[in-house]
């Protein structure tokens, strides 16, 4: 047999194998049945670069490596957290019910929350709050640009760390800079433990390019949080009159919610470094702050897989009264869109604030080919003037809130690490509500949709057909 010979034995084989192996596998791990025949397609036509594509972004090794850690990890605290646990009662019960059995996190009562919107009022008193750090600064953001706003956030964790605070600071690695992040040069100099968060330039470690940490939490000694949309940047700071500014809303958080908004990071900063952020310094004893009753909710493509998504829905199908939906970007699935349409169809008033123009073109150019039905159905839909706002705001009723970095699409509902928190309060819903009430002035219609040039309609549609990786 020719050395020729035996090679067209072994590719004729391969030809066989790999689709086989590829169509066991995705059979076997695949939850959505188009995903699992589009890949199963993909790799007997080609089976080499099927093969190939499949290896790198069809295989959630994400999930495989959090399953581990959840074996082999306890985090401490929770016997802390024990009389602080809240029992819903009323109509929304069945939704504080449904989340903790879901997130496996109790429902904190004994907490105080203060919206803040914008980096012009939220980022003075972040690093204020740092700047009287005592034991620890925990700090994770998607976007963490070392320009002026940054170099500040900056020089406060430096002079944090001289002082003996432990601080650490995880940065997504792409959302901050994927070939080059100065800000993780800038702290690492000076001796700040700082990471990014599943960063590789090696090919085999590309499909963690669609899997990003969109999560933004400050702790500080444990006490005082802050989470919800606002990266760090100067185009945050409206008074900087930057080309692209951006608003948005963040919330400083006490009590014993706190607890759990510092585990959230420490499992991220476990899950990057292998570090565990344990003890007094990062999970102290919870103080009660107040008396709202929160929960934190995370999701991911690991262990918390569409947590947020179904908070969301179950949050839908309670709603008697009203629905206010705020989100920069309004690309949701069919799931997500059924749930809000039989919502407006059996008489729950459904307000959906979105901007004008985003700061992704693409994406509003497909969101716009995707509203049809909602106005058919009867939910309302607002365009907010600029400045382009970024916050993530969803009001029930006017009894619960459910903010955070989530925004409805599909890739932050199932790809991106995402963090909400939910609050059964109804001073806090009114004040959302009514801050969400301030964008409504152009409502959106048919004759708007009707009224736009074919050409502009066709590009929409061909564009909505990428929904899943926009």
């Amino acid at each position: 047999m020719s050395h020729w010979t035996v090679l067209d034995f072994i590719l004729i084989c391969l030809r066989w194998a790999l689709p086989i192996m590829v169509t066991l596998h995705a059979l076997r791990h695949k939850r959505n049945t188009s995903a699992c025949a589009a890949w199963i397609g993909v790799c007997w036509i080609g089976p080499f670069l099927g093969t190939a594509l499949y290896l790198m972004f069809g295989i959630n090794r994400v999930h495989r490596r959090a399953r581990k850690m959840i074996d082999h990890h306890s985090w401490e605290g929770r016997e802390l957290l024990a009389k602080y646990r809240q029992v819903m009662e009323g109509d929304l019960a069945p939704l504080a019910k449904m989340l903790g059995r879901l997130t496996e996190r109790p429902l904190m009562r004994g907490n105080s929350v203060k919206v803040l919107h914008d980096g012009d009022n939220a980022y003075p008193i972040m690093i204020e709050a740092i700047r009287h750090a005592k034991t620890s600064v925990i700090l994770c953001s998607y976007i963490f640009r070392a320009d002026r706003i940054g170099e500040q956030f900056a020089e406060v964790l430096v002079d944090a760390h001289k002082r003996g605070v432990e601080v650490r600071v995880l940065v997504d690695g792409i959302g901050s800079g994927y070939f080059r992040c100065a800000i993780e040069r800038r702290l690492r100099r000076d001796g700040v433990k700082c990471s990014r968060f599943m960063h590789s330039v090696w090919p085999w470690r590309m499909p963690f390019i669609n899997l990003r940490n969109h999560r933004k939490i400050l702790v500080v000694d444990g006490q005082v949080g802050f989470m919800g949309g606002l990266n760090i940047g100067e185009e945050n700071m409206l008074r900087l009159r930057t080309k692209l500014p951006v608003a948005d809303t963040h919330f400083e958080l006490r009590g014993p919610v706190v607890h759990q908004l510092s585990v959230a990071f420490a499992w991220d900063w476990s899950f990057t470094t292998g570090e565990e952020l344990k003890g007094e310094p990062y999970l102290p004893e919870p103080l009660p702050v107040g008396d709202i009753p929160m929960r934190i909710v995370t999701s991911g493509p690991d262990a918390d897989l569409e947590k947020i998504e179904y908070g969301m829905l179950q949050a839908i199908t309670l709603a008697k009264k009203h629905v206010r939906l705020m989100t920069p970007y309004f690309l949701p699935d069919d799931r997500f869109s059924s749930a809000l349409n039989l919502a407006a169809l059996r008489g729950v008033v459904i307000d959906i604030v979105v901007p004008k123009s985003s700061n992704h073109a693409i994406i509003d150019f497909a969101r716009d080919a995707n509203l049809r039905p909602f106005l058919d159905a009867g939910c309302r839909v607002w365009m907010a003037d600029p400045p382009f706002n970024h916050s993530k705001l969803m009001v029930v009723d006017d009894e619960w809130s459910f903010v955070g970095s989530t925004n409805l699409d599909v890739r932050s509902l199932r790809l991106n690490f995402e963090i909400n928190l939910e609050v059964y309060d109804r001073d806090v819903a009114r004040d959302l509500s009514a801050f969400m009430d301030t964008h409504r002035k152009n409502r959106l219609t048919h004759h708007d949709i009707d009224r736009t040039p074919y050409v502009i309609q066709i590009r929409n549609a061909a564009l909505r057909l990428f929904l899943p990786y926009l």
